[in-house]
């Protein structure tokens, strides 16, 4: 069992650097970047200050099992919005993504469709267009991309996207952070 790299890839789902994980531990930096590539070994009990510090119990961090990550998201996975007086459809195509680093979704706009704006953030955000054309106002500046093309940008100002296009305009959106 490789200890140092399941302690370091808990520490990092954690968001923790090694010195706050040391901090939380009692530990130096030094030690916890010895354990992490396993050049030191801990005692049981240190081992479990840092596993309750990291949120796993010591019969979950010691399991053989594969973890029970979902990899594939099927139709049936997916959920629906539909907002009517603003002519979009927004189906999210992996459940609780809002909870994850990655948001994708699926945006289907109507004639004269327009998505809701969005305030200023931290969030990196990546849009292709499957069909139509769409324009992203991005704080005062207006980008257009139509089939096959894309925006990626950062989310430091307000924006907005609307549909372009006299009939239906479909894209696929990932965004970092909360965006939706």
């Amino acid at each position: 069992m490789d200890i140092g790299k399941k302690i370091k890839n808990l520490r990092l789902k954690k968001g923790l650097t090694q010195e706050e994980l040391g901090e939380r531990t009692d530990l130096s930096k030094g030690y916890i970047s010895q354990l992490e590539r396993d050049l030191s070994s801990p005692s049981i009990e240190t081992l479990f200050d840092i596993l309750e510090v990291l949120g796993c119990s010591p019969t979950e961090f010691f399991s053989e099992e594969d973890s029970k990550q979902k990899v594939v998201y099927r139709e049936e996975d997916m959920t629906d919005f539909y907002e009517e007086e603003r002519g979009y459809h927004v189906k999210w195509l992996v459940p609780e993504s809002n909870e994850k680093e990655m948001e994708p979704i699926k945006l289907t706009f109507s004639a004269k469709g327009e998505f809701k704006k969005f305030e200023p953030s931290r969030s990196e955000t990546f849009v292709y267009i499957l069909k139509g054309e769409v324009v992203l106002i991005l704080g005062k500046k207006e980008y257009k991309a139509k089939q096959n093309e894309s925006f990626y940008f950062h989310a430091t100002d307000e924006h907005q996207l609307i549909n372009a296009f006299d009939g239906f305009s479909e894209l696929i959106l990932v965004a970092t952070e909360s965006y939706l």
